[in-house]
């Protein structure tokens, strides 16, 4: 098993990254963190850690300074950064400190799916030691390489998707096709129904019915991992 410690500052994201990782088969998540201090306290007292999940906004540091000083400390653990974080800068500065990836939010299951596979892909190119000719040097380096939103419907936004998928993690409680329309700026409450479809479809919101005094029940919506 392949194992992923996940830090955000945000406990909600990290608890959904962390079932996220839970799906992909030979990955385990190790622990969580959501600040620098408790991501390095979790690097020195993890018995073995072989992937970091680190977001970069957290509230006593940055994650590219955590990288940083991981690898001051000496720990060779591999990183991808799963970050809201787009200016250019960042993600150079991420490259050079030895990030592997840089997946950017909002992202869909599959998005995170694709880099995990991809990572795995890659120790069991590495794991085979030995030399290698510039044909598997070339595969070594485009292991990672992998399309971040594979599985959408044709027809389907990425970026739609998202937005859709962020409003219902963030919710409180179950929420309506029109009322994710409002919150996302979707223009039409049919195509936001479309997109809370796909996500119950593939299992990853809860459809629940809410009665009125007359007239047929409100469909209403909630992030299956809650909870």
């Amino acid at each position: 098993m392949i194992e992923v410690l996940v830090v955000d500052d945000d406990t909600r994201v990290a608890r959904v990254n962390a079932a996220y990782v839970g799906k992909v088969p030979g990955f385990h998540v190790a622990g969580e963190a959501h600040n620098a201090a408790e991501a390095l306290h979790r690097l020195e007292t993890l018995p073995r850690l072989d992937l970091v999940l680190m977001d970069h906004y957290l509230p006593d540091d940055t994650g590219l300074a955590v990288v940083q000083e991981m690898r001051r400390r000496g720990h060779q653990t591999d990183v991808i950064m799963v970050t809201a974080a787009r200016d250019v800068s960042t993600v150079q500065a991420a490259m050079r400190q030895g990030a592997l990836q840089y997946l950017v939010k909002p992202f869909a299951f599959a998005g995170l799916r694709a880099k995990l596979e991809a990572y795995a892909q890659l120790r069991r190119t590495l794991d085979g030691g030995g030399e290698a000719e510039q044909a598997e040097v070339d595969r070594i380096f485009g292991a990672l390489s992998a399309p971040s939103e594979p599985g959408l419907p044709k027809g389907h936004s990425p970026t739609t998707a998202e937005l859709v998928r962020q409003s219902l993690m963030s919710a409180e409680g179950p929420l309506s096709a029109q009322e994710i329309a409002e919150r996302t700026g979707v223009s039409r409450q049919k195509t936001a129904q479309r997109y809370l479809k796909l996500l119950e479809r593939t299992g990853r919101a809860l459809l629940t019915l809410k009665y009125g005094d007359a007239g047929r029940p409100e469909h209403r919506y909630v992030w299956a991992t809650r909870g």
